[in-house]
């Protein structure tokens, strides 16, 4: 049992932040916000350490690359709310700014039972995207050894994901994979309730699907 705990207390400030999403509020509840920032990225460290010794690649990640910040950037958004209501970390080799090169796995908690353990390829650019069809094409019975396993299927479901309409340029419509060749993200996500994000049992929850999404990230992750 890991000692390493999300307190009730970050999962509170974050559902009052909700309610009074201002920087008035922000600014008067400050030292809670840097408790809970502290809270969250000592959680996400222990996470990252634990990682490591079956993902060795993220030796010596720290979680202050792989935390975001809680500002929102509103200039091109039309929700001009200020902050987050929520707090995220994507563990990926050389930090969260890799995130559109590599495959890692992303740890993300807010309260209502929004909580998940995510991971996988968000939206990869076209070369990516690319190398990785012509690897399921070529390679697709690996894929669905990985998505077929009992453990990955009790964990996550099923490959989440955006799909084009119809087959992407260079591949038949026919081709035995095309459901898979036709995605444009590649995810999997486990949620987290409420009751579990404050629990001792988080830390293992999140480490036991991190080690069952592996084999998808490093089949996403060989271009």
């Amino acid at each position: 049992m890991n000692n390493i705990c999300i307190q009730p207390g970050t999962l509170q400030f974050l559902k009052e932040l909700k309610n009074h999403n201002d920087r008035d509020w922000f600014l008067r509840n400050r030292p809670r916000y840097e408790e809970a920032k502290r809270n969250y990225e000592s959680f996400v460290q222990a996470v990252i350490d634990k990682i490591c010794t079956f993902d060795p690649i993220l030796k010596g990640l720290e979680a202050a690359n792989c935390t975001y910040r809680i500002n929102r950037d509103i200039r091109f958004s039309n929700d001009k709310t200020l902050y987050k209501t929520h707090m995220g970390a994507f563990i990926v080799r050389g930090g969260k700014r890799n995130g559109d090169r590599y495959t890692g796995y992303y740890v993300h908690v807010e309260p209502g039972n929004g909580s998940m353990i995510a991971g996988g390829a968000y939206m990869p650019p076209m070369p990516w995207l690319t190398a990785i069809r012509e690897k399921i094409d070529e390679q697709g019975d690996k894929l669905l050894e990985i998505l077929r396993n009992k453990d990955f299927i009790k964990t996550f479901g099923e490959l989440e994901g955006e799909k084009l309409k119809s087959a992407p340029k260079g591949y038949a419509r026919d081709n035995p994979r095309i459901d898979l060749l036709k995605m444009k993200s590649y995810l999997v996500t486990r949620m987290i309730t409420d009751k579990e994000v404050v629990s001792e049992e988080c830390f293992d929850i999140i480490i036991n699907a991190c080690r069952i999404m592996k084999p998808l990230n490093d089949f996403l992750n060989d271009y």
